[in-house]
């Protein structure tokens, strides 16, 4: 007899992508092994209110355009308090405090801040609770677009030239922004440096539209990215990071093709679907797969990546230039992480249950 581990899949959180969040909850929880997984859903409303959540994966559709979220029922989670304990508990609308047993693994899918830079993951360290994805440095990392341009440039990977524009520069010293930005070149892109899903990022044609750019992306980070244009096939490729010892592994792959977009933004990832074309595998001869697996191996050890990414690549004329490293990429079966792996011989559940293994592992010699 199978001895079930019990597993906290974590989700929602005060980000702008909690509904993603919520979407990604559901494809898991519809296809994690129950044999051998005891599921726990914890919701984090938009407050930053935990609550125990429905385990029913319908609740989290996308239906007529419309996204789930978590919304406080009443319910609060109180949390394991130190090293020593792994008690989870439930306190009840009406008082009633319930034990719903040891935690043996949290299942993080929060995407976006405070929950994928590296503040939920320091959370859960402070505590012991062992978790799926990567650690503290690496999750900050690869949520902050500068950084990781800049430690991918420093370890030899080809960035889009970009500069880095802080709230108060754009308030005080505006005039030099804009000469960087001229000297970047238009069309580029603006973009916040701690978001994902493409919230709060345009595509800038001429200096005129250059405002309203920077002000969209503000709403979503205090730090703003502006950013040449790469004109390039925009390919992804999934990493699976091994257990202590054994190396990073790539999958195949995949390829975003957008058809008249101007770029993939997020109604086109969750909404309007039937816009994009995900292709998988992509079309790449295999010296272009084995260099972009090289190179997103190389990306992920730079910030120092553990259980999982997908980065993301422009296949341009002179080679690949890194986009993102996504470290809690979209986990819906249908989103290209998963999709990836499956056309590598990985099947979804299978995916899941690797991810929890391995994560056990690693933490089990901490």
């Amino acid at each position: 007899m199978i001895t079930r581990r019990r597993i906290v899949v974590l989700f929602g959180g005060l980000s702008s992508e909690h509904s993603v969040s919520c979407v990604t909850a559901g494809g898991i929880l519809g296809s994690i092994d129950r044999e051998r997984f005891e599921v726990i859903p914890i919701g984090i409303t938009r407050a930053g209110v935990n609550v125990l959540e429905s385990d029913d994966p319908e609740r989290y559709r996308v239906i007529e355009g419309v996204l789930p979220e978590v919304a406080d029922n009443g319910t609060r989670i109180r949390w394991p308090e130190s090293i020593h304990d792994r008690a989870l508990w439930v306190i009840h609308p009406d008082g009633r405090e319930e034990n719903l047993g040891d935690i043996d693994l949290v299942f993080p899918i929060l995407h976006g801040l405070f929950g994928e830079d590296g503040t939920l993951q320091g959370r859960l360290e402070l505590t012991g609770l062992p978790y799926v994805g990567n650690g503290v440095l690496a999750s900050a990392l690869g949520m902050d677009k500068h950084f990781t341009k800049t430690v991918a440039q420093h370890a030899g990977i080809r960035v889009a030239p970009w500069a880095h524009v802080p709230r108060h520069r754009w308030d005080h010293e505006r005039a030099g922004v804009l000469e960087e930005a001229a000297a970047l070149g238009y069309p580029l892109f603006v973009k916040p440096v701690r978001a994902g899903s493409s919230m709060g990022v345009s595509r800038v044609a001429d200096v005129d539209a250059l405002d309203a750019a920077m002000e969209r992306a503000f709403i979503e980070d205090h730090r703003v990215l502006i950013e040449s244009e790469v004109s390039g096939r925009e390919v992804e490729i999934a990493l699976l990071g091994g257990r202590i010892g054994e190396p990073t592994r790539a999958s195949v792959a995949g390829e975003v093709v957008m058809g008249d977009l101007d770029f993939y933004d997020f109604e086109a990832k969750y909404i309007q679907t039937d816009e994009v074309t995900l292709l998988c595998p992509a079309p790449l001869s295999e010296e272009q797969h084995a260099e972009m697996a090289r190179q997103a191996i190389l990306a992920f050890d730079a910030i120092g990546g553990e259980g999982l990414a997908r980065v993301d690549f422009f296949l341009t004329a002179e080679g690949f230039v890194l986009n993102e490293i996504n470290t809690m990429p979209g986990f819906t079966p249908f989103s290209m992480y998963p999709m990836c792996w499956a056309q590598t011989g990985m099947s979804y559940p299978e995916l899941l249950t690797e991810l929890i293994e391995v994560a056990l592992n690693r933490r089990a010699l901490r």
